[in-house]
């Protein structure tokens, strides 16, 4: 008897119908930030540069890895915040979900340390053109990291890995999830890709020892495995 075994088909699971993109052009905006210790000042900081990219016409907007901290072990802990307790714990996405609202723009709000239970998690937070929370994705792949000489991170000595991809409809088409080192494994792109994402944004914050030899690299051969599905 033969086996009903596929293994082509055993990584990601059967594509579905691309669906219609609600506009088929917009512009995104990219928002490049500096970090520095005083969280009321990221916070100012990342929202001044959200207002421009609006301004510019920008209809999604994007911002870094952990951009309302020092990206750092001792950092994150003081930092974290419980994004599930509300908008008063959580001044980073209070911040996100009211200049969403007022500019009616859909932010990919990059990346903040996230405080749930006795756990940390590196999380991106989706809001829609309303306000609204529409999704969020903690990192699954952690950056652990040891070059002699050069560069030693642990991101699991303080963090937990997540364990969902996420997949988002929003007011510009539909969108794949990710954080940073969440590139290095395109079986997450295959997946998006699988269920019609439109578009895979992966907010980063390279360090400048793998990230000038790899982030362009990894966004090709993403952006590859899509056009070859």
């Amino acid at each position: 008897m033969a086996s009903s075994f596929k293994p082509e088909q055993a990584r990601v699971p059967p594509a579905i119908q691309l669906p219609t993109p609600p506009i088929s052009k917009f512009m995104i905006g990219l928002c490049q930030l500096s970090v520095t210790d005083d969280k009321e000042r990221n916070i100012l900081h990342a929202r001044t540069a959200i207002v421009e990219a609006a301004e510019k016409g920008a209809k999604l907007v994007l911002l870094p890895e952990i951009w309302n901290s020092p990206y750092s072990n001792d950092s994150f802990p003081v930092y974290a915040e419980d994004i599930d307790a509300g908008f008063d714990k959580s001044p980073s996405t209070a911040m996100l979900s009211e200049v969403a609202r007022l500019l009616k723009v859909t932010i990919i709000g990059g990346s903040i340390p996230e405080r749930s239970g006795d756990k940390l998690y590196n999380t991106c937070c989706v809001f829609g053109t309303d306000g609204e929370l529409k999704a969020k994705h903690r990192k699954l792949h952690l950056f652990d990291i040891d070059v002699p000489g050069e560069f030693s991170f642990m991101e699991s000595d303080t963090l937990t890995a997540g364990e969902t991809p996420t997949i988002v409809d929003t007011e510009v088409g539909r969108i794949g999830i990710g954080i940073c080192h969440d590139i290095r494994f395109q079986e997450l792109a295959m997946l998006y890709a699988a269920r019609g994402a439109h578009l895979l944004c992966y907010p980063g914050a390279f360090n400048m020892t793998t990230g000038a030899l790899l982030w362009e690299l990894l966004q090709r051969a993403r952006a590859m495995d899509n056009q070859v599905r």
